[in-house]
């Protein structure tokens, strides 16, 4: 039987100066074909330099958004954004023989609005700084078709717009990163049109009525949501947490939030019974792990962050309620204790903000409440 020869790959020599640069990437566990790829690209940065008679201290960004652009153009169907280059430029960062990394330009209002975006990714909505920014550069394109006359243009926003821009954008990319790029261009212009309310008080119980806590999964599935809308966790926090977070005698219950900060919050008796109803007769006898919620079909390991997104928009179906993020429980929880008396600190406390600004910004939604409480967008920019 004729098999066909594997395909041979292209030149790559090995450099000086990627010698070491091999070396970091193997001491961080990169694979030897991630490593032979990032050599290959750092060959080609160093020729397109060449090619523009650029030394390695004019590699600004925007030259490195020029050389994506090149590469693009050339048919490359990998490798093809600020991302790949990341190794590359930390590499040379650390020689000192590229310029350090750039401070978003102040009065650039695209680059001010994307650092506001950036912090409410970070701080309210939970991610890494990595996914941030995966999210912010997914959106740079766009905001740079809205610019005019050094101002950017928001306010005349039509869907057409941006219907036009991803048909337009999208076909260029993989398909993974442009459907990052929907999904970025939806939250970003769903925070630029309003934060959206919590559930009101009987969407919640028609939400909780929903799961039927006779069964297994419904057992586990209504103390996963109660969680999130009596105590305002993230996705990630319900998904991580363990069975020794939750101090019983003590009413407790530690959360590992961002950054791997563990903080304790009080757990009502009441959220209290549900889980520890799923712990004693839902919980599959052979879970795999210490975290509380596993999966209910085999194998019985960890429930991820994506399935507890799952679990609410699921319910909320079967619900009647329309489509409902997990973060929107977040949003929940804030909005009926600021309805109930609570301050913003004391809102804040619950959902772990460093600052009452960030607390201010999420509970805007309730704008009965908050009529003089204003977004922290720079002014001008929409």
């Amino acid at each position: 039987m004729l098999t066909e020869p594997k395909k041979r790959r292209g030149k790559n020599p090995v450099t000086a100066l990627s010698i070491g640069f091999e070396e970091g990437l193997g001491r961080q566990g990169y694979a030897p074909g991630t490593i032979w790829k990032q050599r290959k690209l750092l060959n080609e940065l160093i020729g397109w330099l060449q090619g523009q008679q650029l030394a390695m201290g004019d590699l600004s960004m925007a030259q490195v958004d020029r050389f994506m652009a090149d590469r693009r153009a050339a048919g490359v169907r990998k490798l093809k954004t600020r991302k790949a280059l990341g190794p590359i430029l930390d590499h040379l960062r650390g020689l000192g023989l590229v310029p350090a990394a750039e401070i978003p330009v102040e009065d650039d209002p695209a680059q001010i609005i994307l650092h506001r975006y950036r912090q409410f990714l970070t701080t309210e909505r939970g991610l890494a700084t990595v996914t941030a920014g995966r999210y912010i550069d997914c959106l740079r394109p766009f905001l740079d078709r809205r610019m005019s006359a050094g101002q950017l243009d928001l306010g005349g926003l039509t869907p057409a717009d941006v219907t036009s821009f991803v048909v337009a954008w999208c076909p260029r990319l993989n398909s993974g990163v442009a459907k990052l790029t929907v999904t970025a261009l939806r939250s970003f212009l769903g925070l630029l049109a309003g934060l959206p309310r919590g559930l009101e008080p009987d969407q919640v119980r028609r939400l909780l009525a929903a799961c039927d806590a006779d069964t297994a999964v419904g057992c586990r599935d209504l103390a996963i949501l109660t969680l999130l809308v009596r105590l305002g966790l993230r996705r990630s926090e319900v998904a991580g947490l363990g069975l020794d977070d939750i101090d019983w005698r003590a009413g407790t219950l530690r959360v590992r939030g961002k950054g791997n900060c563990h903080e304790q919050l009080p757990l009502p008796a009441d959220v209290g019974h549900l889980v520890a109803e799923y712990l004693a007769s839902a919980r599959p006898a052979d879970a795999q792990g210490r975290t509380v919620f596993v999966r209910h079909f085999a194998p019985h390991h960890v429930l991820g962050s994506s399935r507890v997104s799952g679990i609410v928009a699921d319910t909320a179906r079967r619900a009647g309620l329309g489509r409902v993020h997990a973060h929107r429980l977040r949003h929940t929880a804030a909005t009926e204790l600021l309805r109930a008396g609570a301050s913003l600190p004391e809102i804040g406390q619950l959902l772990r903000h460093r600052r009452v600004a960030t607390t201010a910004i999420y509970a805007k939604v309730d704008r009965d409440t908050l009529r003089l409480i204003a977004r922290p967008w720079p002014e001008g920019a929409l």
